[in-house]
């Protein structure tokens, strides 16, 4: 079983396998909680782990820095949730936090304004390794999250925020979670909202869970599905709220099953006791669950307004 990143960092604390003391400033608003060390900059503070273990507590600011973690197994938490913020730095054209470690771990943040002239900067860069991220909200961007492929690790988001993202301000852009080939994308009491362009959540894991999250498009301008399983995925969608709203650039289905192809098998996928309903002033009628796989799926105990259709094939 994985033990989870935080509960191991203080392992490794307690057994002396926190990494080397290093050279820091004597005040900074980053601090290893290992070590007690604090420095300047983000940077410094991830160089100092290097290739161990630790977690660096993030003091309350707004801050224009960016880091990229190289190794290792790092956590980066905010001192207080929700007014630790990282405005619009971008390391290597990509992201706030670009990670390609062991294991990353970031909890109480907020990142905002992530933009690149590709279309694709992000508040997290994920490149390797496994993630978890809560009560951590991406804003007012381009992408939240964006991943590389790692079928050996998984992503956890738990309480986290998706508001404002995708093609802004200038037509480029992505999705407000675009997730890779990953092992395996689990999403829990989270929320998507106000897209401006592209899919809420889009993944090409062959391993999918989302539950307790709401997708609300109703002030949401250009944007496509809520969920998008590009190739196929097996798993459970239980338990969520759905809204559609006027705005929309492709209002054909709400949660949609290999789209792009099938890559991975998609039977015996749940969709279950969702609610379902379009925002008023909607005209248009949609599908809930379209499957373009040949696999058969479960969708059944689902709320669906007026003007919604439950499931529709190839």
């Amino acid at each position: 079983m994985t033990i989870p990143l935080r509960l191991a960092l203080s392992f490794a604390a307690a057994t002396g396998l926190a990494a080397p003391a290093a050279a820091q400033s004597d005040a900074g608003p980053y601090r290893i909680e290992e070590t007690g060390q604090r420095f300047g900059s983000l940077q410094e503070a991830v160089s100092a782990i290097g290739n161990g273990d630790g977690t660096i507590y993030i003091a309350p600011g707004r801050y224009r820095e960016c880091a990229v973690q190289e190794g290792g197994r790092v956590a980066f938490v905010a001192e207080q949730r929700g007014i630790t913020v990282f405005d619009g730095e971008m390391c290597e054209g990509k992201a706030a936090l670009v990670l390609r470690g062991r294991e990353s771990h970031v909890e109480g943040l907020v990142f905002q304004n992530a933009r690149v002239p590709d279309g694709n900067g992000a508040g997290i860069r994920m490149e390797q390794g496994n993630l978890t991220v809560a009560w951590t909200v991406f804003q007012n961007g381009q992408c939240g999250i964006l991943s590389a492929n790692d079928p050996a690790a998984t992503i956890r988001i738990d309480h986290s925020t998706f508001s404002g993202l995708g093609k802004h301000p200038d037509g480029t852009g992505a999705h407000s979670l675009y997730i890779g080939e990953y092992g395996a994308l689990i999403v829990t009491n989270s929320r998507f909202e106000r897209g401006t362009g592209g899919h809420y959540l889009k993944s090409r894991s062959p391993k999918i869970e989302v539950t307790g999250t709401s997708f609300d498009d109703s002030r949401g301008s250009a944007t496509n599905y809520a969920i998008d399983l590009s190739g196929g995925a097996t798993g459970r969608i239980v338990g969520n709220v759905f809204v559609n709203g006027r705005g929309k650039e492709n209002y054909s289905t709400m949660i949609a099953v290999a789209a792009e192809g099938v890559h991975s098998s998609s039977a015996g996928l749940v969709v279950e006791n969702n609610d379902v309903s379009l925002a008023p002033g909607v005209t248009y009628e949609t599908v809930f669950v379209g499957n373009w796989s040949d696999d058969p799926l479960t969708v059944r105990g689902n709320r669906l307004g007026k003007g919604i259709k439950a499931e529709e094939g190839r």
